[in-house]
């Protein structure tokens, strides 16, 4: 007799509604790791089971990350254009 694993049947059916874009950047990203969106699911369905809730952190910002997040989005800050800029007013700033 032969020895043969018998696989769960997979008859559960999820049905989720999203943004196409989302959809379609998240096929284009899982297909160059050899994956489509089911297997991605499932995928993470495992390790949600796995470790008992979900497999990354989800942290809202506080309150001074949020204030430091304003801030910078702010015109009070200077904007450099490039690394070098940034660089060198940095080198400005550590001479004065």
């Amino acid at each position: 007799m032969p020895n043969t694993i018998s696989q769960p049947l997979k008859i559960a059916e999820i049905r989720s509604r999203i943004e196409p874009d989302l959809k379609e950047n998240a096929t284009r990203i899982l297909a160059s790791c050899g994956l489509n969106v089911s297997d991605a699911i499932r995928l993470f369905l495992h390790q949600v089971v796995a470790q008992n809730g979900l497999p990354f952190a989800v942290k809202a910002p506080n309150a001074i990350t949020r204030a430091a997040m304003q801030e910078a989005d702010s015109e009070s800050l200077p904007h450099f254009a490039t690394v070098q800029e940034l660089f060198d007013d940095l080198e400005k700033v550590g001479k004065e």
